[in-house]
């Protein structure tokens, strides 16, 4: 393949889409952005017009478009339930796939949009940010270097006041839930810090008599049992003030990283042993770029993403086992998967933070 800019679709015009994925391709050298989908005829207007856009289309146009040869890859921003029936289109044309997490709503959705993939041959990559990201990346080889001794506990909490009418406040079988939103960034954090799988779970739910929670859990707390009888521990909130925090507790010391999870601020981590302490704080910066660069490079060299599909597999399984467990007020064993490709620093890739956009006809969860 020559090395010209691998040109993109983005699916999908929401607050995620607007604030954050489309800016990003200014900071992408070898990703062009092409082409946007939306069902709302304004957004498209106005976003080809700022984006000074070749195509923009509804998502009745999508197979036609994508069957013509125009873009190489999509960027998938729609809703949790739509990401399985869109991936699958676009590999059927032949079209690579970088789709939002949670990767499906279920197993057997993940499943397909791997298994087409596969027999389309195109690469499909979950868009991990912070796997890319300097201060996680750090956070890991602190962790691995045994700087804490032999790591033994995980613990975050992941929180923010959702607003009514969004989004992420759909029902469970629609990848609504604090979970599938944020409770996924802790299970994904608790994995690459072990550098291991969980072996059983054990979760309880719980909602106030609140409009807002009709149709999911308001939060959720977990607990992950890892081999060598480490613990986990998280709660996701959709429902209580912002907290973005992790950390890494081991038998001689421990990490805390706050911010953790957030795009759209710095982030920190601070650690301590038995010789010291050290801290470090990251401006903000652009996490989005990062993701268009390293799977460009993916699909312009041939060679398989991390995370690919195997990571969304792995993280969809572990949401609906504590959704189960939750429900039914039991532990859950989960399946034996064996992940072995991990992100690393050599995976870190920086770009200097952006500035919000004005949005159109879109806002997040917490109404900003």
């Amino acid at each position: 393949m020559s090395e010209q800019p691998i040109r993109y679709a983005v699916v999908g015009a929401g607050h995620i889409t607007q604030a954050a994925v489309l800016p990003a391709f200014e900071q992408a050298q070898n990703a062009t952005l092409v082409a946007v989908f939306s069902d709302d005829q304004r957004k498209r207007e106005e976003l080809s017009k700022l984006y000074d856009l070749e195509h923009a289309l509804p998502y009745e146009d999508y197979d036609d478009f994508l069957g013509k040869g125009l873009v190489d890859a999509v960027y998938i921003a729609l809703p949790n339930h739509l990401h399985c029936d869109y991936t699958v289109r676009a590999a059927r044309c032949g079209v690579h796939v970088l789709c939002e997490k949670p990767m499906a709503v279920d197993e057997r959705q993940c499943e397909q949009m791997m298994r087409a993939c596969e027999e389309h041959c195109v690469k499909l990559m979950i868009a991990y940010r912070l796997h890319f990201d300097p201060a996680n990346l750090e956070a890991i080889q602190i962790v691995a270097s045994g700087t804490l001794g032999e790591a033994r506990l995980f613990e975050s909490v992941f929180s923010l006041d959702v607003q009514p009418g969004n989004i992420r406040l759909s029902p469970l079988s629609k990848g609504g839930g604090s979970v599938y939103d944020l409770g996924v960034y802790c299970i994904n954090g608790a994995r690459y810090l072990f550098r291991d799988e969980p072996t059983e779970v054990i979760a309880s739910s719980s909602s106030r008599d609140d409009p807002r929670f009709e149709h999911c859990d308001e939060m959720t707390t977990a607990i992950l049992r890892f081999p060598e009888e480490r613990i986990a521990t998280f709660t996701s909130s959709f429902g209580a003030h912002d907290v973005s925090r992790y950390s890494v507790v081991g038998t001689r010391g421990r990490l805390v990283m706050e911010p953790a999870y957030e795009y759209a601020v710095g982030l920190h981590y601070r650690f301590e042993n038995d010789d010291g302490s050290g801290e470090r704080s990251f401006e903000k910066h652009d996490q989005f770029g990062p993701q268009l660069v390293y799977f460009s490079d993916c699909i312009l060299r041939d060679t398989e993403p991390e995370p690919g599909g195997l990571t969304g597999l792995i993280d969809v399984h572990i949401v609906r086992s504590i959704y189960q467990s939750a429900h039914e007020g039991r532990p859950v064993r989960l399946l034996p998967i064996q992940k072995t490709k991990r992100p690393d620093l050599s995976q870190a890739i920086t770009r200097p933070g952006i500035d919000k956009p004005p949005e159109v006809r879109a806002s997040g969860p917490r109404g900003d």
